[in-house]
């Protein structure tokens, strides 16, 4: 008689299954932590998108020549032209920063981004936001009001958000000053607190 052994249905051992579940967990940890980093910077890129564009929309009131309102009689002449920056805007939303949720602006005349007149506001910034927003924006004539170094002489365009709802917010912001008649925008975003 003869014995016949077993060789190819061997299974794994219990401690090969734990190193595996534990492989699996480390794996899934990193992709949550991945995947949260990855909804945390898309978030923070609207703010660094509109930063830059209330930035471009300043400069870009700032380069239009202006004149005086003047009634010029018979052989008179006007007075110079003039470089001026518009007077600041009012915050959207003006009822704070929005907490783990997006705010829409009203479209209405007279309302968030339509606020102003041909000097000051938004409407002198020639700037419209019409998507829901995770942050709330300010421009600011002057001295910054948002730590990001501006001297008084240009502006200061800021953000402020509180993305995870915990009553931190952070900030972004970016300053111009002018110089000899020149705006001179700041090479960076001024980040704090960026994911909170």
């Amino acid at each position: 008689m003869r014995a016949y052994t077993r060789h190819g249905k061997r299974g794994f051992t219990l401690v090969e299954l734990m190193i595996v579940v534990a492989i699996i967990g480390v794996l899934a940890a990193l992709a949550i932590y991945g995947v949260r980093r990855y909804l945390a910077t898309a978030k923070t890129g609207e703010a660094k998108n509109t930063i830059g564009a209330i930035t471009r929309a300043a400069v870009a009131a700032y380069e239009r020549e202006t004149y005086s309102n003047e009634l010029l009689g018979d052989g008179k002449s006007s007075a110079v032209a003039m470089h001026a920056y518009c007077a600041s805007a009012s915050s959207v939303p003006s009822t704070g920063v929005p907490a783990n949720k997006k705010y829409q602006p009203v479209l209405a005349d007279g309302s968030d981004f339509n606020t102003g007149d041909t000097l000051t506001g938004w409407k002198c910034l020639k700037f419209q936001n019409n998507e829901p927003q995770y942050f709330q924006y300010l421009y600011a004539a002057g001295a910054g009001t948002c730590g990001s170094g501006g001297d008084g002489t240009g502006f200061e365009a800021c953000a402020h958000g509180d993305l995870d709802g915990n009553s931190t917010t952070s900030t972004f912001a970016r300053a111009a000053n002018n110089t000899n008649g020149n705006t001179r925008v700041s090479t960076e975003i001024y980040i704090l607190n960026e994911f909170e």
